[in-house]
């Protein structure tokens, strides 16, 4: 059984923002499954496809970024899922916009909704999948809000095009295809 979790705000306002890049590519990935977000449990719209073990389940949680980690431990605890078959995607403004980055694990960086969810997993020990957005032109307002606005729409094609390479290295991950293998195939930037 595999988890696979997008990072990201449940409001409306933060639909097309940059911290909602997780919540864009866990949907893409569950579409690639056939499957929808139909359900509200563990504090998460979850989207659920298969059974037993080849069951995936995908989830968005209902948390708020910063508390995400909840959701996701509930989730994981329930279907007693190993962390090493967790899946996070999530924004990530330390890498280049438009970058997709592949690990096996690793430390939060400066990302709070990872912090959470390395702290209520207990382990860094679980593959992520980051979506990069840190602009090229320097910003001239603080991070929070750059993190929170809009994407430009000069920028849509380039975050659709990363936003799809993330959806689909979630989509072989929830199949079986091993994370160094993802790595290799999707790390970097078309």
């Amino acid at each position: 059984m595999k988890l696979i979790v997008g990072l990201g705000n449940p409001d409306a306002q933060y639909l097309n923002t940059f911290h909602n890049l997780g919540f864009i590519c866990v949907e893409k990935a569950a579409a690639l499954f056939g499957a929808e977000f139909t359900k509200e449990k563990f504090r998460a719209l979850i989207a659920e496809k298969g059974t037993g073990e080849n069951k995936v389940i995908f989830a968005k949680p209902l948390t708020y970024m910063n508390l995400s980690g909840e959701s996701v431990r509930e989730i994981a605890a329930f279907y007693k899922i190993e962390s090493k078959d967790v899946l996070i995607i999530y924004d990530d403004f330390d890498l280049e916009k438009g970058f997709v980055r592949i690990r096996e694990s690793g430390s939060a960086g400066t990302h709070n909704g990872m912090r959470n969810v390395i702290k209520e997993l207990g382990t860094e020990n679980f593959p992520r999948v980051r979506v990069g957005f840190k602009p090229k032109e320097p910003m001239l307002i603080p991070l929070i809000d750059y993190v929170l606005s809009a994407m430009r729409e000069e920028d849509k094609p380039i975050f659709t095009e990363a936003t799809a390479r993330a959806a689909h290295a979630a989509a072989d991950f929830a199949s079986g295809v091993s994370v160094p293998l993802l790595i290799q195939k999707y790390n970097g930037k078309k």
